[in-house]
């Protein structure tokens, strides 16, 4: 008789599972690329002539219309018992694609390009979290997506870094920027296709077909909740915004991206690590608040070294939820749908951010540079007050 279990590696480095390391190197060298990306976006396309609201709506539109990619890529991914193809794929398109910003002259341009680079993005997600999650022993969990995001977040630390340096070196060369960001992009398909191993499934554990009763009542209702959350969670370019309007110079603005990430990598680990000792709902509430603070902060925010500020708490909301929710979606569906789940779970924050973004930016533009914060702490705390019930309903009911 077969037993109904992944076949989980023995090999580690630095005491963790080969699999988890080598997957969040991958991750470090794409967040490198795209945060070299993403931390002069909103400047540059301001200068080809970009709204605020158009702005928010290139990112929404992105990352919504290739969402669904997400939850395909992970059914499809549980179906042949299957994660590193569609990481290959998936980070492979990321990786052409990125070089092309640079010749960009509109934001239309940016648009479809942007399009493109998250369907990458949406095709590799769920899998690869899956096999984070396929490759974890024990009760290490938030361990491992602690550590994923910590990787990812030290990327994105570097990325900010390279872009201020050639921005310092190259005053306003943003397309420079965008091109040299291509080298670390593709260094992550190398690593990917040397180091990381396949996990190995039982073929009676593929999924062949999907039901809405395959799922615990409690997934759905952590989704709900995180929709809502989300619809207040636009996209971090207005912070970066924000963050010019009040004075900070163009130059400087990779930098201050660059306070988040840093403390966002360094508590990522230990909020994951808690997360497996305490429960992850303490640690999603806890994140939710710290995050309603910081918007309505942002929302009033006069000053360089309040918005600073501000950069480093929204580290610790990162820190404190984005691996932990992933953990937790983990907790509430069988491992042999943990690619589908991750899938759906990823498709909602993507399919989300369109109208939260295009609210945000509208609010933006046609209100005042407060309001669309003022909206954001809003929902974040509702989200805390409905996690809080979802914690005290389910205490003590045992995982799936």
């Amino acid at each position: 008789m077969h037993k109904k279990r992944d076949i989980v590696e023995t090999g580690k480095v630095l005491g963790l599972e080969r699999n988890v390391f080598f997957a969040g190197l991958t991750s470090f060298c794409m967040d490198t690329a795209t945060k070299m990306v993403y931390s002069i976006m909103s400047m540059f396309l301001l200068s080809i002539g970009a709204s605020k609201t158009q702005l928010s709506l290139i990112e929404g539109i992105a990352e919504s219309m290739s969402s669904l990619t997400k939850a395909v890529s992970g059914w499809w991914s549980d179906k042949i018992g299957k994660n590193k193809p569609f990481m290959v794929i998936g980070y492979s398109l990321s990786a052409f694609v990125i070089p092309f910003y640079a010749a960009a002259t509109a934001p239309l341009h940016i648009l479809v390009l942007r399009f493109f680079e998250r369907i990458g993005k949406g095709v590799r997600t769920a899998p690869r979290d899956s096999l984070i999650a396929s490759s974890t022993s024990g009760g290490n969990k938030g361990r491992s997506f602690g550590f994923h995001k910590a990787m990812d977040n030290c990327g994105a630390i570097i990325g900010p870094l390279l872009s201020f340096a050639i921005l310092s070196a190259f005053a306003g060369n943003y397309r420079l920027v965008l091109v040299l960001s291509a080298i670390p992009a593709f260094l992550s398909i190398f690593i990917i296709t040397m180091f990381i191993k396949e996990m190995k499934k039982n073929e009676e554990n593929h999924v062949i077909k999907i039901r809405l009763k395959d799922f615990d009542r409690r997934f759905y209702y952590f989704l709900a909740i995180i929709f809502i959350f989300t619809l207040g969670n636009s996209t971090d370019q207005l912070l970066l915004v924000k963050a010019n309007d009040i004075g900070i110079q163009t130059v400087y603005i990779p930098l201050v991206y660059l306070v988040f990430n840093s403390v966002s990598v360094m508590l990522a680990v230990p909020f994951g690590i808690l997360s497996d000792r305490i429960g992850r709902e303490k640690l999603i509430i806890f994140g939710y608040l710290v995050y309603a603070i910081i918007y309505f902060g942002f929302g009033k925010a006069g000053s360089a070294g309040m918005v600073i500020g501000l950069f480093a708490l929204y580290g610790m909301y990162g820190a404190a939820t984005d691996g932990v929710q992933k953990a937790m979606v983990t907790d509430l569906i069988h491992k042999d749908k943990r690619g589908t789940g991750l899938g759906i779970y990823n498709s909602l924050l993507g399919i989300t951010l369109l109208p939260a973004s295009l609210i945000a930016g509208v609010l933006y533009d046609r209100v005042d540079n407060s309001a669309p914060f003022y909206f954001g702490a809003s929902m974040a705390f509702l989200a805390a007050f409905l996690m809080i019930w979802f914690y005290i309903k389910n205490r003590g009911v045992v995982k799936v």
